[in-house]
């Protein structure tokens, strides 16, 4: 579900609506509304995938436990170790498998030899940057006893896959954004109004600037050999642009 696709403005309103239809005081129902909107907003692309983000999900939070009840070092050492092990071997594997896999077969080619091993071609679940080191910032708050661990799974599902930012960032370290899922929120018309004015503002900057910058960049560099050195200069120009629109949302 792209964020300037149809299928997300009707998304975002209607959890925008349940969210602060339900009373401040049902917090766990307002994070658990979330955590499913969540699910839904990234099953849409594949289900499948879901597995493994909840997967980390658990990881971390049982990890997260585990180092309260176990004060001895080498034990928390060895979960620590445990959480990173885990967490950047998913994502080295779902992200450079194929890219070393390749290599490899391209190494052997330049001294003679031809291989052709059966591989699995894996794809790179989307967002799984972000809510790799997001969970595992959680452990490493844990760990170094920046925040004490949460015991409320909820709200800890819901804060490493809340949809906003679950395939594209910031990453939102544990201890700033975690606690936040754990207060009573009241509606306040002037948040609200900033926030509809961020959301603009980025939609503006990612559907005029960096869509339109987009495809005179992808023109100009689809058929480089055909043009000269100041137009491949204008076409990085337009890169930058579709990049900066892409990515970055300044206050207004």
């Amino acid at each position: 579900m792209l964020f300037n696709s149809i299928e997300f403005a009707l998304f975002l309103p209607l959890v925008f609506a349940v969210y602060w239809a339900l009373p401040p005081s049902y917090t766990l129902w307002r994070n658990a509304w979330l955590l499913l909107a969540s699910c839904v907003f990234y099953g849409a692309w594949d289900y499948k995938f879901l597995a493994l983000l909840l997967g980390t999900c658990a990881l971390d939070f049982t990890v997260g436990l585990l180092l309260v009840k176990y004060q001895n070092l080498l034990i928390r050492r060895a979960l620590l170790w445990l959480s990173i092990g885990v967490n950047l071997g998913i994502l080295c594997t779902f992200k450079y498998y194929n890219f070393f896999i390749d290599s490899l077969l391209a190494l052997f080619q330049t001294i003679g030899i031809s291989l052709h091993p059966k591989t699995v071609q894996l794809i790179l679940p989307v967002g799984v940057s972000f809510y790799t080191f997001q969970a595992l910032s959680y452990t490493l708050d844990v760990f170094y006893k920046k925040i004490e661990p949460t015991r409320n799974w909820v709200a800890f599902f819901a804060y490493v896959t809340f949809f906003p930012q679950l395939v594209a960032g910031p990453i939102e370290r544990a201890h700033h954004f975690l606690p936040q899922f754990l207060r009573q929120h009241s509606f306040d018309y002037s948040q609200i109004r900033e926030g509809l004015q961020y959301i603009l503002w980025g939609m503006f900057k990612k559907v005029v600037i960096a869509d339109t910058c987009g495809a005179f960049a992808d023109e100009i560099f689809g058929t480089y050999t055909t043009y000269n050195s100041s137009a491949l200069l204008l076409g990085a120009v337009f890169f930058s642009f579709q990049i900066y629109g892409d990515f970055l949302v300044t206050p207004i």
